[in-house]
């Protein structure tokens, strides 16, 4: 008769995932945000896998973690295997719908930038699927599933498949309102727009324009640049532009610049894609938003 133990079980493959995560990121707060869990879950997992293995993972400290010598010998195995593990995701994906294109970019940079090119986009492409996901901050290309990121970066980067020279502040407003402005002091008088994610852009243009006049200005401000641009459209007042955001609307004359002067930012829009993103498909998508570019 013949006996067959049980064979031992494995740890489950999401307390090995929130390992690594909570160790590369350091901290069961930012594996949370990366998982998309709770921190209470990647403190259980962590928990479990550490009465698996019979050793410490992690040292808890009054404020945060940090790794033990077990958890930091073991942590470069974990992450190479996520990697590749990714990476043979992202194969897998692309090679059973090669036409299929997942990008992320940033909200305004969405519905500002990318939003409007993907009528062109299709028509030169008429086999394309690409599916969009806004987000506030770029992903980990080497772990989730898209393609190509498109955010503003504050640093040139030579590795970057796109960037676009440094963005630059401009007053924009509709014509109408256009005509009721003819100095700064006038803007004092005007409902002025701008964006939560860059609350200081009024005054950096405004310093650059004349550092010792000490104008300030006020209005709504918006959680969404998209909204705050269809404001300005709408003659809602005049929002504090970013040119690589607007530059089309002043090309259409949808929007005027009242005053010639610009601010440069730090910000650059910059795309990258994924390692494993070689397709014939991608270049060519590469190669029109490229072109598309030094038109905008």
């Amino acid at each position: 008769m013949s006996v067959t133990p049980p064979r031992p079980k494995g740890p489950p493959l999401n307390a090995l995932r929130a390992f690594e995560a909570a160790a590369r990121l350091g901290g069961f707060r930012l594996a949370s945000a990366e998982l998309n869990v709770t921190p209470g879950a990647i403190a259980q997992h962590v928990k479990f896998l550490e009465a698996w293995c019979g050793g410490l993972l992690f040292e808890r400290l009054p404020v945060g973690v940090q790794l033990t010598p077990l958890g930091t010998s073991i942590l470069p195995d974990f992450v190479a295997a996520f990697d590749a593990l990714a990476a043979a995701s992202h194969k897998l994906r692309m090679n059973a719908a090669p036409n299929r294109v997942s990008v992320t970019a940033l909200p305004s940079i969405a519905q500002l930038w990318l939003g409007p090119l993907l009528p062109k986009i299709r028509e030169e492409l008429p086999g394309i699927s690409i599916s969009v996901t806004a987000m506030e901050a770029p992903p980990n290309l080497a772990r989730e599933p898209f393609d190509l990121s498109i955010f503003f970066s504050s640093e040139a980067d030579k590795s970057a498949d796109l960037q676009l020279p440094q963005d630059e502040l401009v007053p924009v407003c509709s014509p109408e309102i256009a005509r009721r402005i003819s100095t700064l002091a006038d803007l004092q008088d005007l409902s002025c727009l701008s964006d939560q994610m860059w609350p200081g852009d009024w005054t950096e243009w405004l310093k650059s324009i004349d550092p010792r006049a000490g104008y300030s200005v006020s209005g709504p401000s918006y959680s969404l640049y998209g909204l705050a641009v269809n404001e300005a459209l709408n003659g809602a007042g005049v929002l504090i532009g970013h040119l690589s955001l607007v530059n089309r609307y002043l090309l259409t004359g949808e929007l005027v610049a009242p005053f010639p002067q610009r601010a440069k930012t730090a910000h650059r829009l910059t795309i990258y894609r994924s390692a494993q993103a070689r397709s014939k498909i991608i270049r060519r998508l590469l190669d029109i938003l490229k072109r598309f570019a030094k038109n905008l």
